[in-house]
């Protein structure tokens, strides 16, 4: 589904102040909108969102194929903004690692959630890179510009009452033909409606944004409320997947997704963010599965940092991989990992590729 196009050569035009900005409204009607938008949007505190273990049931499937409604929906957004705990808290399932470094999520990724006659296709994409320009980075900012282009609707993830050049550089390659919602997120941090109203203004005038959605994607209530926004924006056609399907990859893709999840959350920060994880082998015998996985990273330094005193810390990354794995699975799980060093892969192109990155 991705396009592969190079993305193109703008430059996303700098924050601009708040007493720059002039309402298309006139300051009074401005006020009354945006105070109706706030007080329709407000949100139920208190409900935690399903644990990420409880798929959802199956839905039913219409009697009758035209009165079933199915699109695509990006989720776009700078780096750590929320949106793979976004699209898991849709999906009702975990199907996108998170951490809190940034440049977790390095693929397109696509969660399912059908609901009665409605079929929601979410689809993951990386926060987009401004401060590195490696090989590893140009072919993520590729798949964000594919992913905005092919959809129905987008989903614009920022922290509530925040906007800086990063989300400016994302919000530049929204195309306005296809309708846009605006969800502050970490709504629940802002106590005071007046807090929020120069910044939605602000926000509109920087994009022709369909609606405003405050909310906390934590919040079970605020979720379930996205999904009633969304739906208006899907067109009339045959579901793109089964009913109870919940993500389009591989449990191949997932088991390394999983472990990279652990190798960064367990070193924090000091390892730097090029290290990635390939699976070598994937093999099923009834219940079990022997899985064989390589850590990559650029330096000897980093491969110590992964390894830890005596193998410590690889041990535990491959302890907790294995138990979300057969979490996941259903069954017994016999995990391997190595780490090898590959100086410079992150730069290079073809290296890129041959890593699954498209």
């Amino acid at each position: 589904m991705s396009t592969g196009q190079k993305p193109p050569k703008k430059s996303a035009p700098a924050p601009q102040p708040a007493a720059q900005i002039t309402p298309l409204l006139p300051v009074t009607q401005s006020q009354a909108a945006l105070d109706a938008m706030l007080a329709q949007a407000t949100f139920s505190r208190g409900a935690a969102v399903p644990a990420a273990s409880s798929a959802p049931a199956a839905a039913p499937v219409p009697e009758h194929e035209h009165e079933q409604r199915c699109g695509l929906i990006a989720i776009v957004g700078k780096p750590n903004v929320g949106k793979s705990t976004l699209l898991n808290a849709l999906v009702g399932q975990k199907v996108s690692i998170t951490s809190r470094k940034a440049q977790t999520t390095r693929h397109r990724i696509t969660g399912m959630r059908t609901r009665e006659a409605t079929q929601f296709v979410f689809v993951d994409t990386p926060g987009f890179q401004t401060r590195h320009g490696n090989a590893l980075n140009r072919s993520l900012n590729r798949t964000v510009v594919g992913a905005v282009n092919d959809v129905d609707l987008i989903v614009f993830v920022v922290e509530a009452g925040q906007f800086n050049l990063a989300d400016a550089k994302v919000l530049a390659l929204l195309p306005e033909k296809t309708p846009a919602i605006l969800l502050a997120n970490k709504f629940d941090l802002i106590h005071r409606r007046a807090e929020i109203a120069p910044w939605l203004r602000a926000m509109q005038e920087r994009h022709s944004f369909a609606e405003f959605v405050p909310m906390s994607a934590n919040n079970a209530k605020d979720v379930e409320r996205l999904f009633g926004i969304c739906e208006k924006y899907l067109p009339l056609q045959p579901w793109m997947y089964e009913a109870d399907a919940l993500t389009d990859r591989s449990d191949r893709f997932m088991a390394a997704e999983i472990i990279r999840e652990k190798l960064f959350r367990l070193t924090g920060d000091e390892l730097p963010y090029t290290s990635t994880v390939i699976i070598d082998k994937y093999e099923e015998e009834g219940a079990l599965r022997k899985i064989a996985a390589t850590i990559v990273v650029e330096r000897d330094g980093h491969k110590g940092m992964i390894i830890g005193e005596k193998g410590e810390k690889l041990k535990r990354i491959g302890t907790e991989a294995r138990h979300e794995l057969e979490a996941l699975t259903g069954g017994k799980v016999f995990l391997e990992i190595w780490v090898k060093v590959r100086s410079g892969w992150a730069d290079d192109e073809a290296r890129v590729k041959t890593f699954g990155y498209e």
